[in-house]
C-alpha cells in the first residue's frame, strides 16, 4: 500500500493569520529579480570578483583579474553575467571599462559574505 502524501485540507494557521503571511510574500516579478541576483552571486568566483570591487570601489579587467588571481577572460565573462544581474554597472574610461557595484551588489555582497563569516567565526576580510 502506497504511503499516503503529506497534505492537508485545512489551514492550520487560521485564516487571518494566513492571509497576513501571504500578503508578506513578495509578487512575482520581485521574487524573479531576486532569485536572478542571488544566482549572480552563487558562483565563488564572482563572489571573489563583488569582495574585489567592494574593497576597491571602481576596477578595470585587469586590476580585478590580478585582485582575485585569474585570467582577463574568464574575469570578463563573470563581470558579464554581474552585469546582466544588475550587481555591477561599468563605464568607458579610454580603451578601459571601469567597473563598480551597484547599491544592490554591494548590499547583497555584504550580507553573503557577513553571513558567512558570522556562521564560520571568522572575518569576512581575513577567511
Amino acid at each position: 500500500m502506497a504511503e499516503p502524501l503529506d497534505t492537508c485540507d485545512l489551514l492550520c494557521l487560521g485564516l487571518l493569520h494566513a492571509e497576513e503571511i501571504r500578503a508578506a510574500v513578495p509578487d512575482s516579478a520581485t521574487v524573479q529579480a531576486a532569485a536572478a541576483a542571488a544566482r549572480g552571486l552563487g558562483d565563488g568566483t564572482r563572489l571573489s570578483i563583488t569582495a574585489a570591487l567592494a574593497a576597491g570601489e571602481e576596477l578595470c579587467v585587469c586590476d580585478v583579474a590580478w585582485v582575485v588571481g585569474l585570467s582577463q577572460g574568464l574575469v570578463s565573462h563573470h563581470l558579464r553575467q554581474l552585469k546582466n544581474a544588475s550587481l555591477v554597472s561599468s563605464r568607458r574610461q579610454g580603451k578601459m571599462v571601469m567597473y563598480r557595484l551597484t547599491e544592490r551588489g554591494r548590499q547583497l555582497t555584504a550580507a553573503v559574505l557577513t553571513g558567512v563569516a558570522a556562521v564560520a567565526g571568522v572575518s569576512p576580510n581575513r577567511g
